[in-house]
């Protein structure tokens, strides 16, 4: 097969078998999320690997997928995220599981007196990182082994 056909067929199959916005070779996706604690007001952006976990106050944030659309249509950002909360001396408790959508917040929100969590950007490669102190998470995750 000449090179030019091997080429685009590369090509097409990567851009049938990743995700949209995922370049084929590139690192692992990071996903920045933000989280407001409403009864201190104090405000924190996370940046969170695929299936990393972060605690934030009594959350325990985990993300399980991050996608962004291609630079060839309007910007979009999706994240999976599974948000329980822990508190000591307490079974935890699960509060979310799904997709949230940075265009649109209040689509699909965490609902919780105390704490908002939401969407900021998709990004290729990238590490956990917190600008606040990163608590020991629990072992224990309701539903999961």
């Amino acid at each position: 097969m000449p090179d030019k056909f091997k080429t685009t067929a590369a090509a097409l199959a990567a851009m049938f078998l990743l995700p949209a916005g995922i370049a084929a070779g590139e690192p692992g996706q990071t996903a920045e999320l933000q989280g407001l604690d409403k009864i201190t007001a104090r405000t924190v952006t996370f940046q969170v690997s695929i299936g990393e976990t972060v605690k934030f106050g009594a959350l325990v944030i985990t993300v399980q997928a991050c996608d962004r659309t291609p630079p060839t249509e309007p910007p979009e950002s999706t994240v999976f995220l599974d948000i329980y909360e822990a508190r000591p001396g307490e079974a935890p408790n699960d509060l979310f599981h799904g997709w949230m959508f940075a265009s649109s917040p209040a689509l699909n929100a965490l609902e919780h007196p105390v704490y908002d969590v939401w969407a900021l950007e998709c990004m290729l490669g990238g590490k956990t990182i917190i600008n606040a102190p990163n608590f020991p998470v629990p072992k224990h995750r309701p539903g999961r082994p």
